[in-house]
């Protein structure tokens, strides 16, 4: 679901790990199911999903699209295309971290070993018991359901905040450290989260939590019982009083996106400072100067967020806006690699150029000057869209510069301006290029 405008809380798939440390592997042939995986690779990856209706039942989908299913006699196949009926499982997590699955219907427990797993237990035993190990980036954000803010690091207060509006930036990445069942949250400078709030060097039984799954949301357990919550103006991440997670103890993780700056052809940085026009006229890098990189997984095209939350969108006559608040076919560019340089290409086939007032526009049909030749006009203004060529000599008067001639006899030099002239009656400071 969306959330605040930015991001997508992201599916939660994990790979199941029993008492044997070995995970739960759904295999192509037969769609047959078994704890034989040594690690988690695809096929030991499961996505859960809710029922609609019921908030507390699961389904267990493979790297297959298959649905895990438990007949009456306790026999696990996993061919259903769709959930059904025998597909619906309740999660029962013990106080270690561990998950117990039992078939909703049939109110047996899912367990085994190797090739053989059934859900045919009364009770729950050493078998039947799941260590969960989510399968995601590590690096992720962090959202609070009940403050709809997301946790980032305050170094000035040395703890992490829960009230930010908008992940931006490394101090909004949260590292998920997984070891032997339980979870640590590491900060961008690679100090972990203790119970207490405070963020210390080293990971300990203090730093170590168990996840919990309510209704598609998780919650983090202390080595006391106790869960994290954010707690005070600021929202002080630390593990409060409850021994049962309410909304406040909720979270979403939220994958992490790429996050880059665009240095235009001018030497200027791309920005939104000026409103919602997309312009290279910045001289400094700031958070409007940084835009999110999303990639479409199936068009492989980008798309590129500001800091407010809307995309950069093709609008009328080329230009380059960022009044997008959804994902649509002029919000998608193509990147092409050209060495240590992109070059971007809208949905209108063009490729984005610089406008001499630094406004991004998709008008260019090729990377470079467009096909056009560079000229000095009669003002003595250096031009780039001319239809012929026009002969320029090239003089080396001293070693690494260059001076520029036009066919007028004069030279190519800068202005304080910036603008380049080719006025120049003479060889002089302003009319000597490095290269």
């Amino acid at each position: 679901m969306p959330t605040n405008g930015v991001n997508r809380a992201l599916k939660l798939q994990f790979g199941l790990i029993n008492c044997e440390n070995r995970y739960l592997t759904a295999e192509a042939f037969g769609f047959k199911v078994n704890a034989s995986g040594q690690s988690m690779k695809k096929k030991q990856i499961w996505t859960l999903e809710h029922d609609g209706d019921d908030g507390q039942v699961v389904f267990l989908r493979s790297h297959l699209g298959r649905y895990l299913a438990s007949d009456k006699d306790g026999k696990i196949v996993c061919g259903a295309e769709k959930p059904d009926l025998e597909c619906r499982f309740l999660i029962v997590p013990q106080s270690d971290g561990r998950w117990a699955l039992q078939s909703e219907p049939y109110l047996r427990y899912f367990g085994g070993s190797a090739d053989y797993l059934s859900c045919f237990a009364q009770a729950i035993g050493e078998q039947e018991l799941w260590a969960v190990h989510l399968a995601l980036h590590p690096q992720a954000s962090l959202l609070s359901v009940a403050r709809k803010r997301y946790a980032h690091l305050s170094s000035s207060d040395g703890e992490i905040s829960v009230d930010s509006n908008i992940p931006w930036g490394v101090d909004s990445l949260v590292t998920l450290v997984y070891q032997e069942g339980k979870y640590s949250l590491k900060t961008c400078d690679s100090r972990f989260l203790s119970n207490d709030g405070k963020l210390v060097k080293e990971n300990s039984n203090a730093t170590s939590f168990t996840l919990e799954l309510k209704s598609g949301k998780l919650a983090f357990k202390d080595c006391d019982g106790k869960y994290l919550t954010p707690a005070g103006p600021t929202g002080t991440l630390r593990s409060g009083r409850c021994s049962k997670p309410g909304k406040d103890e909720l979270f979403d993780l939220e994958e992490s996106h790429p996050q880059v700056v665009f240095h235009a052809s001018n030497k200027r940085f791309v920005s939104v400072k000026q409103g919602v026009s997309i312009s290279a006229n910045q001289d400094v890098e700031t958070d409007m100067e940084t835009f999110q990189m999303e990639i479409d997984k199936e068009s492989k095209k980008s798309m590129f967020r500001t800091n407010g939350g809307s995309y950069w969108t093709l609008v009328t006559h080329g230009e380059i806006q960022s009044t997008a608040t959804e994902v649509e076919v002029n919000t998608m560019f193509e990147i092409e690699w050209r060495g240590q340089r992109v070059a971007l290409k809208a949905s209108n086939g063009k490729y984005v150029c610089t406008k001499k007032n630094g406004q991004l526009s998709a008008i260019s049909d090729s990377v470079g000057v467009n096909g056009k030749f560079w000229f000095v006009s009669s003002s003595g203004l250096v031009c780039s869209d001319g239809e012929k060529p026009e002969d320029f000599f090239l003089e080396f008067p001293e070693h690494g510069r260059v001076a520029i001639k036009s066919s007028s006899g004069k030279y190519l030099r800068g202005d304080q301006g910036g603008i380049l002239m080719g006025d120049g009656p003479t060889m002089d400071a302003s009319s000597l290029w490095e290269y």
